[in-house]
């Protein structure tokens, strides 16, 4: 499932906050109410503001990436051996390139709930697209 900034959403689990709060713009690391304990019922609804991916690139990825951009670009333009040696390296990068586009992705999001709270930074796994 993909989270889309905009899109509805309801949380798959019931969720128990429980720890210190603080007012907003102030530190959380402050002297604060301690609030005892909260739950978000599963179901409850609310709209997608934030998508952050939490997918990380590794060398081979961004190499290949690189490589497959120049090749595309100045391909035509190379020598044939220059081209040759070009689509080795694409070749020999190109399953850790297959690997990232297939691994599923992490996602963390801010999710305005329709009961007024505010979720962020939170995995996008415990939220289903209404």
């Amino acid at each position: 499932m993909t989270l889309k900034v905009g899109g509805r959403v309801k949380l798959a689990v019931e969720l128990a906050l429980t720890g210190q709060v603080a007012p907003a713009g102030e530190s959380p690391t402050e002297p604060a109410a301690v609030v005892g304990f909260l739950a978000l019922a599963a179901g409850t609804e609310g709209t997608v503001e934030e998508v952050d991916d939490d997918r990380q690139e590794t060398k081979e990825v961004r190499e290949c990436a690189r490589l497959k951009s120049l090749l595309d670009d100045f391909g035509h333009q190379m020598p044939p051996g220059s081209r040759a040696q070009l689509e080795e390296q694409v070749a020999a990068l190109e399953p850790a390139w297959i690997a990232y586009q297939e691994a599923e992705i992490p996602v963390r999001v801010r999710v305005r709930l329709d009961n007024g709270f505010v979720l962020r930074d939170t995995a996008g796994d415990v939220f289903v697209a209404v």
